[in-house]
């Protein structure tokens, strides 16, 4: 029995009653049927409905040849076929879906009206939605630009505060729906719904869908694009609509408050101060390189001669790893048997030789004595332990070993 639409007669309808016509259990769920429904099911690239069925929740709508499946969270038997029911769906998440299924609609007619850019892939994920962008239409235009995008985004907010219509209409055959101005050839032959934005004979869209919109253009309230990348010959278009674009612009000017905050600058100018700080940390990295050139250079010479007079463990806390990883390229040849570099932060301790010793072997041997782990090769290794006192005793060891 062909389930009938509720959600096609009315998409403002909350709520209903409706007849059970049949009721299977399924892997822990309850999957129905019923004789009319207000749930819509996955379709067109929106997500379906949720809600409850008899005060059970519904976690899944789909849709079969002739009917809907309501998958419904039950002990089993609790729904039977036959059992007039209660209906309600989750307004919220309902109204938006429709915010942002509208806002795709009058965003994808812009790019086709200003740009012949045709719409050939529409995601609604969880966290934006995207469109891709084929400009096909227009020999004018070969590549989507960011002032482009910000056209589009125009035109279709322009079309929002002007609260165009948005009218819904079911037609049976392809023949009734073609005299229609859609945006994409139609494919379908049978039982079509043309959504249209505007004025049926200069529309901002037009186009056959299935999905669930508010009945005008300024319930969407707000459409924003976050950004546009090239993807498999097309433009992959990034952006949100209605309540979610808004609360992601209240985010964003959040993150551009804390901004002229830290740089004390006003949104005018945050750029600028932005460019002349990066310009200042680029001269103070390039002195620091220097400055840490000049050091290591120093520290090396001061080590080697160490070795010259036996010493031949050298302790850090300020240089970092990396530095001392560098200083073993310039100490190694002098080491004779063994050097050790230690990094007292991280308690990891870096053996060096001239090759004659093998720095790797003595790590692998002996580091796991006092839980500690590492490698590396004949001239260097690092040992990593869990406390300084393990470092200590390690090296204690390894000279032991070497005498």
């Amino acid at each position: 029995m062909k389930t009938r639409r509720l959600f096609k007669e009315d998409v403002y309808m909350k709520e209903a009653s409706a007849v059970i016509t049949s009721a299977a259990a399924e892997k822990g769920k309850t999957l129905v049927t019923l004789d009319q429904t207000v749930f819509f099911p996955t379709g067109g690239g929106q997500s379906c409905d949720l809600g409850t069925i008899a005060g059970f929740a519904v976690t899944d709508v789909y849709e079969t040849e002739d009917d809907i499946i309501h998958v419904v969270d039950c002990p089993e038997g609790a729904l039977a076929a036959g059992a007039e029911v209660a209906l309600a769906i989750d307004w919220e998440r309902r109204f938006d879906n429709m915010q942002r299924h509208c806002g795709e609609h009058i965003l994808s007619g812009m790019f086709y009206r200003e740009f012949g850019g045709v719409n050939r892939g529409f995601h609604m994920g969880d966290q934006y939605m995207t469109i891709d962008i084929s400009l096909e239409e227009n020999p004018e235009f070969t590549t989507v630009t960011w002032e482009m995008a910000k056209r589009a985004e125009y035109c279709t907010n322009e079309a929002i505060w002007q609260n165009q219509p948005v009218i819904t209409r079911h037609f049976d055959t392809k023949k009734e729906a073609e005299g229609l101005p859609m945006r994409k050839a139609l494919t379908l032959e049978k039982d079509i719904t043309i959504v249209c934005v505007g004025s049926p004979e200069n529309p901002s869209d037009c186009v056959f869908c299935c999905g669930t919109h508010p009945s005008t253009a300024g319930q969407v309230g707000m459409v924003k694009i976050f950004k546009v990348e090239s993807n498999k010959g097309m433009f992959r278009i990034y952006f949100e609509a209605g309540r979610r674009a808004f609360l992601k612009y209240q985010e964003e000017m959040d993150t551009l408050n804390t901004l002229c905050t830290s740089l004390s600058a006003g949104t005018d100018d945050v750029l600028k101060k932005y460019q002349t700080q990066i310009e200042k940390n680029k001269e103070v990295r390039n002195q620091l390189y220097h400055l840490k050139k000049d050091v290591l250079a120093k520290e090396s010479a001061r080590i080697i001669e160490d070795y010259g007079r036996g010493v031949n463990v050298h302790r850090y806390d300020v240089l970092t790893l990396d530095d001392l990883v560098a200083l073993t390229r310039e100490i190694g040849p002098h080491a004779g048997k063994i050097g050790f570099l230690v990094h007292e932060p991280t308690f990891t301790v870096l053996l060096v030789s001239d090759g004659k010793t093998d720095c790797g072997k003595l790590v692998k041997d002996n580091a796991q004595i006092y839980n500690g782990k590492g490698g590396g090769n004949k001239t260097m290794a690092r040992a990593i332990f869990t406390k300084m006192e393990y470092v200590d005793t390690f090296i204690d060891l390894i000279e032991k070993h070497l005498r």
